[in-house]
């Protein structure tokens, strides 16, 4: 009998189920043991690549279930506040399925993000500030127009269509002892640690957040929404200041730790994935291995998993922090 994960909104079957919805493109993507990375690192390492689909991250998991929801009860508009990735996919599922997509996000997002937002058909709203003033705007947004206003980890889908990511590890081969999961507004962190923990029981689930940005982190370790007055870090995907009470309810419950990387230690782990993966991976995406280079004995020997997350990058940048 599998364990009962308690007191989280998620649901395993529903979960299962999504894998109908969600368009093939983003299901059962690239999962396998890098023995060059685990070489570097010293612990058996699976990588799982949510570059390779359409939206070049895993949100596309998450709204394809949105966009079928809302096709379904006849909407026609959507809204969302994004640092980009979010905004990619909504824009995508929502042109399939007849949807006007508006996303506001910050000025500073990186420009790729930004024209690939543009390029899908969405109306794209710039905000100064950062992604807390860009979800401030989209709320009234969604207020003035009555449309529908897609929360990233809020929304149960954002949350459920990630975990499927949780089906697909869980069912690979080998095992793995821990799995290192980017941890943001937690959509990936709770969707994948509930399944995680569903099936895989004896697997350590352990979130990662940059040391600049690390609100939810300092939540889960308190057991209270702490915010911060900044967010300082290049990994602009997970780069959050006020966390949502139910979803670090849901993180309370399926986590077994929640830690904090340099900002060197991301660029050295973007680094690593493109010299020994051949994978240009955001920093967001190189989290986890950021987590194994700052604390090696705790996986030396471990076999551990890490969801590459994403891989959109402005080059110019990507150039500067990986020294390709």
């Amino acid at each position: 009998m599998r364990p009962v994960i308690p007191d989280t909104r998620l649901d395993l079957d529903r979960i299962r189920a999504a894998r109908a919805v969600i368009d093939r493109r983003f299901l059962d993507t690239p999962q396998y043991e890098c023995d060059a990375l685990g070489r570097r690192l010293g612990c058996p390492v699976t990588v799982k690549l949510e570059t390779a689909n359409p939206v070049r991250s895993f949100k596309g998991r998450g709204t394809e279930l949105v966009t079928s929801l809302l096709a379904g009860e006849g909407r026609a508009e959507v809204v969302c506040a994004s640092a980009g990735n979010l905004g990619q996919a909504l824009a995508w599922s929502g042109r399939r399925r007849g949807l006007d997509v508006t996303v506001v996000a910050p000025r500073r997002a990186p420009a790729a993000k930004l024209e690939r937002i543009r390029a899908l058909g969405a109306e794209l709203e710039l905000v100064e500030g950062d992604f807390e003033t860009a979800r401030e705007r989209a709320v009234s947004l969604a207020r003035r127009r009555d449309v529908r206003l897609v929360e990233d980890s809020l929304d149960i889908e954002t949350c459920e269509g990630a975990a499927t990511i949780g089906l697909e590890l869980a069912s690979g081969s080998p095992a793995f002892d821990a799995v290192l999961i980017a941890l943001g507004g937690g959509a990936m962190a709770t969707g994948v640690g509930y399944v995680v923990k569903s099936l895989l029981p004896e697997a350590e689930v352990i979130c990662v957040q940059p040391l600049g940005a690390p609100a939810m982190t300092r939540s889960w370790h308190e057991r209270r929404v702490v915010t911060t007055e900044t967010a300082d870090t290049i990994a602009d995907g997970v780069a959050g200041r006020y966390p949502i009470a139910a979803v670090l309810d849901d993180l309370l419950q399926v986590a077994d730790d929640a830690v904090l990387v340099r900002e060197e230690s991301i660029v050295a782990g973007m680094r690593l994935l493109l010299e020994h993966a051949g994978l240009v991976a955001e920093p967001s995406a190189a989290l986890g291995v950021a987590a194994v280079l700052e604390d090696r004995d705790r996986f030396a020997g471990r076999h551990v998993a890490t969801v590459i997350c994403g891989g959109n990058v402005d080059m110019d940048a990507y150039r500067r922090w990986a020294g390709a």
